[in-house]
Parts: structure tokens; C-alpha cells; sequence
């Protein structure tokens, strides 16, 4: 039963397998999830008939040695596999890491080993990759088109009822941070059930709709704000094998959509590439960082409803701030979303008053940790708790307050980029630049891109200048250890890197650039 007062504490939490087991009962015979595979095929799936397909995983997995309190990692692209074992673990109160699939073997073999996950979920397709990266550890290799599930056994579960609890760990997902070390958020059950409790009502979601997701499923948004959210009110998912931009506006007219969630990058990419088309019937839309006025107004026009921009991270779980539903206006993050504490705080932690109107300050949110804010950064408790100032959680990110209540972005955190919506640390490009024998040391920036709103630039001394290395062999050195995101668009080779007084680079002079 849905809260009656959401609060910060939110009093009424389930837990996200309770969720899905009440929608099963309340909704099985309605569409759950329907599958387009890159070859076109679809196949459709009810609450009832996915749920058979979930007990069957969870009873493989539980042979495999999966239960309470143990991991699963998962390196698979969008396909129903991805979707079975996200819930089987859930409902076994186990917990999920799913990991970008296209990574390469150095950053999920540091995923796999800081987890230490019982089973692992991997492509056959990428085996080459994935194989080195979780050795050592039990494999199941899967077929990402595969709908038939013929794999598994006819085996169920011995149980009706769910093992987990609201604090008990659903999932880790892996973030960037300033320190170059990519962080583990932990994700509760009850994370999730808020997360999709939240979206639900912010979106006026109803069992008539079919969200589209064309995202990548491990990245919280199309967990948090499209899967979850449906879940909770019985709605279908209209599941894409990855994002395609002329492709996108016909599959939502295909699959008669009404709902999506997208970032900036990919909606620019649409009217790019993308054309009008009759019969799409999207009466909402969701997108994160900001498209210009007249973005906006064309892809309006397209999409047949007026976009609503939104702000969350993986660790505020919800998206904190969105924007209404009459009105929205593109160049702002919306007000604080209903059952969310949001505020602004100078450079002290003093909050900034709400008659400051061009004040900047810090985002910062308040919660329960564990219920409506992550549980924390995974065996991190000094990052964790340096993250919080007086119970509020210090987001980074930079912004105003207008007078209506609307948020205004004003700037990124120094030392991360958003790269077409994926946080991407410029320390770990450092890092990896300067493992490279060559290079003695190396600063990365942001550079504006008109598609993927930032790209990484390094700037590089060689060790010795009088051999240095190629621009190029120094970003093929990147591309096979780092995900595509990460991956420097140009290097520029410096006799120095310019500094201060006191040693720290100019970043902003590389800036110029």
C-alpha cells in the first residue's frame, strides 16, 4: 500500500521484493516487459510469466551457491537475462553489481574483486574481455538475445515470500569520484522501493503506461526512474537492446510508448539524426542536463509532450529535483521533488537563504541513509562520512535558487565530467595515462561537446622529450583500459603542465586551451 506522507524518514518502507511481489499478485496477467532483440524480434512478457522466468533464475543462482547477503555481478547489456537476475537476486536478498559491459578488463576485474560476487554474469560475445576479469570465479555465459530462457531448468523455489529485509544491501553500483578510485554506492531494498514510490507519483504514472528504455540498465537511471517506478504501479516496459537515435522515435510509435527517460546527449543525437513521426504517443518525458530553448521546443514537437528535466545522482537515489509537469522550463533542474529535502549550502555548510536569489551554493540533500539516501560508499566509511555535513549529503554540484523554486545548474563537481549522462573521473584518466612508461605526468579536463555535452583532453609531458610519445598510441593505451567515456578525444604533448605558487595545476589556463 502506498504511503500516505512521504517523508525523509518514510515510515511505511517495503522492501523492493515485497514490491514486486505485490504487483505480481495485483497485476499478473497485465504486460510486464516487452523485449526488442537487434534483430527486430519482439517478445512480450506478463507479470505472471516473468515472475515464473525470476523463481526459475533464483533457484538457479541458489544452486550456484547465490543467498542472503551474497553478490552477483553482472557484466550483460540490456536484454531480459539483466532484468531476471536483478529481481531473482532481490527476491533472494542477495545483491547485484552491475557493471558497464563494454568496460574492459582491468576496471571489472577491480569490480569483481572488491565485491568478491559468489556467480558472475557475463556475454559469451565479449568472453575475451570478461573472462580475465572475473578468473578465479563461477561464469555463466549468456546469450543477451536469448528470450526462450531454455537454460534454465524447470526448477522453482521452495519459498512464497521473500528473505529480504529494508536495509539489507540490493545492490552496489559503481560511480566515479574525485578521487580517481571509482566509488561503491550501496543501494537497500527500501532504496529501491523509494526510488520507485517516488518516480511514480513525480511522474503520474498509472498501470496504462509503457515506459521506453533505451539506457543502459546498469546505470541507476533506467533502474530508478523507468524499471522501478513501473513496477510499482503495474505499468510495462518496452525494453531496448541499446540506444539507436534514428531508431528511437519508431520504436516508441512500434511499441506504443508513453513514457522515457533520457539525457540531453541522446536527445540531441535524436534531432540529429531522427526525423518526425506519426503516431508516437509519449505523454511524458523525463531528461537530464540542459537542452537549449530551442532543443527543446523541436523535440516538444516530436515527442508530442514538452520534456521535464530532472537531478539525481546514484546516491540521492530519486531524482531530488524535477521539474512540473505544466510548464516545465529546460533550462533549470525543476523544484525539490515531493518527499525530498533538498537545500542550497555555502562553502561552510551554511545553508543559503531561499531570498538569496543569485546566491551559488552546494546541492545538498537530506535523508535516511539506507531508506531514502544510499547506505553508503562500499568498505568506505571515512568517504562515507566525510560526504554528509550535520545529516545533509554533499552532492558537489553547484547551483542557485530562483525565486519560484526552481534550481539553476551551476557547474560540476572539479574533478568529474559528465560524459553524455555517465560520470567520468578525470583522475582515473590521469592514472592510466601515467602508467604509461612515457608519460611522467598528465592533466585531464573537460572540453564542451555539442553531443555528449563534455569530452576528457589530456595534456601530457613525456618522460623524455626527446622521445615522446605519439598523441594517438597514448589514447589506443587509454581505449584498451578504460570504458569508451573515458577514453581522451585529443592529448596535447607540454614541455610542463602550468601550476600556482604552491604546485597545484592551472587547470582552468589548460581549460583555455
Amino acid at each position: 500500500m502506498a504511503p500516505s506522507n512521504v517523508t525523509a524518514s518514510w515510515a511505511d518502507a517495503i522492501t523492493f521484493a515485497h514490491v514486486w511481489q505485490r504487483t505480481v499478485n495485483d497485476h499478473g496477467d497485465r504486460c510486464f516487459c516487452v523485449f526488442e532483440a537487434p534483430d527486430g524480434f519482439v517478445t512480450e512478457w506478463t507479470y505472471d510469466s516473468f515472475d515464473d522466468v525470476v523463481e526459475r533464475m533464483a533457484a538457479e543462482m541458489v544452486q550456484h551457491g547465490v543467498g542472503a547477503g551474497t553478490a552477483v555481478h553482472l557484466a550483460l547489456t540490456n536484454s531480459p537475462t539483466f532484468v531476471a537476475v536483478w529481481l531473482a537476486a532481490v527476491w533472494l536478498g542477495a545483491w547485484i553489481v552491475p557493471s558497464d559491459p563494454m568496460g574492459k578488463t582491468p576496471e571489472l576485474a577491480d569490480h569483481v574483486a572488491r565485491t568478491d560476487p559468489v556467480l558472475c554474469f557475463g556475454a559469451s560475445a565479449r568472453a575475451d574481455v570478461y573472462g580475465p576479469a572475473a578468473k578465479g570465479r563461477r561464469i555463466l555465459w549468456i546469450d543477451e538475445t536469448d528470450t526462450s530462457f531454455g537454460w534454465l531448468p524447470q526448477r522453482y523455489l521452495k519459498t512464497d515470500h521473500p528473505s529480504a529485509s529494508l536495509r539489507d544491501r540490493a545492490a552496489v553500483m559503481f560511480t566515479s569520484g574525485t578521487t580517481g578510485k571509482p566509488k561503491g554506492v550501496e543501494i537497500t531494498q527500501a532504496n529501491y522501493a523509494f526510488a520507485a514510490y517516488t518516480m511514480a507519483e513525480a511522474a503520474d504514472l498509472t498501470a496504462e503506461d509503457r515506459q521506453i528504455v533505451v539506457l543502459p540498465l546498469f546505470h541507476a537511471n533506467a533502474q530508478y526512474y523507468s524499471f522501478a517506478p513501473a513496477i510499482w504501479v503495474g505499468a510495462s516496459v518496452a525494453l531496448m537492446h541499446t540506444f539507436s537515435a534514428s531508431g528511437f522515435l519508431p520504436q516508441c510509435a512500434r511499441h506504443q510508448v508513453t513514457c522515457a527517460s533520457l539525457f540531453a546527449a541522446p536527445i540531441r543525437m535524436i534531432l540529429s539524426r531522427g526525423q518526425p513521426l506519426d503516431g508516437v504517443m509519449l505523454r511524458h518525458c523525463w531528461f537530464a542536463q540542459n537542452i537549449s530553448a530551442y532543443q527543446h521546443d523541436t523535440i516538444s514537437d516530436w515527442f508530442g509532450c514538452r520534456p521535464r528535466q530532472l537531478y539525481g545522482m546514484t546516491e540521492t537515489i530519486p531524482a531530488v529535483l524535477s521539474d512540473t509537469a505544466t510548464q516545465p522550463c529546460p533550462q533549470t533542474l525543476g523544484s525539490v521533488t515531493a518527499g525530498c529535502e533538498v537545500d542550497l549550502h555555502d562553502d561552510v555548510g551554511t545553508p543559503i537563504s531561499v531570498d538569496a536569489e543569485h546566491s551559488v551554493g552546494e546541492i545538498v540533500v537530506r535523508g535516511e541513509p539506507g531508506i531514502t539516501l544510499f547506505a553508503g560508499y562500499l568498505g568506505d566509511p571515512e568517504t562515507t562520512s566525510a560526504s554528509f555535513i550535520r545529516s545533509w549529503f554533499r552532492t558537489g554540484d553547484r547551483a542557485r535558487r530562483r525565486s519560484d523554486g526552481r534550481f539553476v545548474f551551476d557547474g560540476r563537481r572539479s574533478d568529474v565530467l559528465k560524459v553524455a549522462g555517465e560520470n567520468v573521473s578525470v583522475t582515473e584518466i590521469e592514472a592510466v595515462l601515467g602508467s604509461h612508461l612515457e608519460v611522467l605526468e598528465a592533466c585531464v579536463v573537460g572540453r564542451a561537446d555539442p553531443i555528449r555535452d563534455e569530452v576528457p583532453v589530456a595534456f601530457v609531458v613525456p618522460a623524455d622529450p626527446s622521445r615522446s610519445p605519439a598523441p594517438d598510441d597514448l589514447i589506443d593505451w587509454c581505449r584498451q583500459r578504460l570504458a569508451k567515456a573515458k577514453v581522451p578525444v585529443a592529448v596535447t604533448l607540454l614541455e610542463k603542465l602550468p601550476r600556482t605558487s604552491v604546485g597545484k595545476i592551472r587547470k582552468f589556463d589548460l581549460k583555455r586551451r
